[in-house]
């Protein structure tokens, strides 16, 4: 599946840089500078309480009704692009198979799926495609920075769609363009307070990107992978082969129920997985980020920050650190070239913005930008537009 993903990106790149429409690659452009705060208001998205004392077939119903027509939309997306890959094969196994497919998840998560099924007034099958589809596609940019004083920054863009329909009169994708009105964040509370936030996409109850105050950031990379992919890993799933753990299902787990950051890298280090994926994680104390690098089975490699002897700063987008990213997709050259012109000192969360809001860093993918400081408690999302000229990932 992930071979024939590529041919596809591949074939899509040609034709595109041979219409006119978009620069050659690599197309970048110098580093940023002064767009924090940008127009956008974190308040532009948002907020809706996920109270963890309610029941769960309760807890999102409000979003669930009020994004009932927008989570529509995008799921008619979603099973187009399945079945472009499956030839209906997934799309039948879901509706013939559901009972045995929500059999193998956690009991809450069969609860908030099906009352946000209800709440929407669409079928369960769909909601659950909805929630795994997201295992196999988020083309991003994750960075972990530390100041000399050691205070640590997570920041992320997070870039979504890729050949899910290209518009060809507006320059655009049509999934990213469908995202975009479904982003929310969600204040997971228990006894009236606060236990972690997130930011998601209305009928998405896993997470993605998440901030829990005091304790620990996440956010999440696709990792391609010739030897299992998400997609493959969701077929085997299907067929039966239920021994791994759905990555936004364990990452809820986690923020629910770990408290540090040394137990949350130890978790996602170790579970047994449906695909390949990177996790990246930040804390409090100087020291604390990592880039997890995932593999089925295993973490493969684990690049911590280490300031003292130089590293600063880690940087994650859909690529091994120790291999050369795909030539049509190098975002890691030009945010790691902005984030050494920028240096350690200068490592706020203004300045990460700048650099995640450099093209190509910034693309036609890119959904919103987050900036999280797990110490101040701050999660700020921010959704994002990539004017022409942008290349489109």
């Amino acid at each position: 599946m992930a071979v024939a993903y590529f041919a596809l990106f591949l074939l899509f790149t040609v034709v595109a840089a041979n219409s006119g429409d978009f620069p050659p690659p690599p197309y970048s452009e110098t580093c940023r500078q002064g767009l924090y705060p940008p127009k956008e208001k974190p308040t532009d998205i948002a907020t809706y309480e996920v109270n963890l004392d309610l029941p769960p077939a309760k807890r999102w119903a409000q979003l669930a009704a009020d994004k009932a027509a927008e989570m529509k939309d995008l799921i008619s997306v979603i099973k187009k692009l399945v079945n472009s890959f499956s030839g209906g094969l997934i799309i039948d196994l879901v509706d013939k198979d559901l009972p045995k497919l929500l059999s193998g998840l956690p009991a809450d998560s069969v609860a908030e799926m099906q009352g946000i099924a209800q709440a929407a007034n669409i079928p369960l099958g769909e909601i659950f495609l909805y929630n795994v589809f997201y295992e196999f596609n988020a083309f991003c940019t994750s960075i972990v920075a530390e100041t000399p004083s050691g205070e640590i920054h997570h920041a992320r863009d997070m870039d979504f769609g890729l050949l899910m329909g290209w518009d060809t009169q507006n320059d655009t994708w049509l999934l990213t363009e469908k995202l975009r009105p479904l982003i929310v964040t969600g204040d997971f509370t228990r006894n009236n307070q606060t236990i972690f936030k997130a930011v998601s996409f209305a009928g998405y109850i896993g997470v993605l990107t998440g901030m829990k105050p005091q304790k620990f950031s996440l956010t999440v990379n696709e990792r391609y992978s010739v030897k299992g992919s998400g997609l493959s890993g969701i077929l085997k799933w299907i067929l039966g082969q239920r021994t791994g753990s759905w990555m936004g299902f364990l990452t809820r787990d986690v923020f629910e129920n770990v408290d540090t950051y040394a137990e949350a890298k130890a978790v996602l280090s170790s579970k047994l997985l449906i695909g390949p994926i990177y996790f990246i994680i930040g804390g409090v104390n100087s020291g604390e980020g990592a880039v997890l690098s995932r593999s089925i089975e295993k973490t493969i490699d684990t690049h911590d920050l280490d300031a003292k002897n130089g590293t600063w700063f880690v940087l994650e987008t859909n690529y091994d650190r120790w291999k050369a990213p795909l030539f049509i997709d190098d975002r890691r050259t030009p945010a790691t070239r902005c984030m050494n012109e920028m240096g350690a000192a200068n490592a706020t969360l203004a300045n990460l913005f700048n650099v995640l809001n450099t093209k190509p860093v910034l693309n036609k993918l890119t959904v919103y930008t987050s900036l999280m400081n797990v110490k101040a408690g701050i999660l700020e999302t921010y959704i994002r537009f990539c004017a022409d000229p942008c290349w489109p990932w």
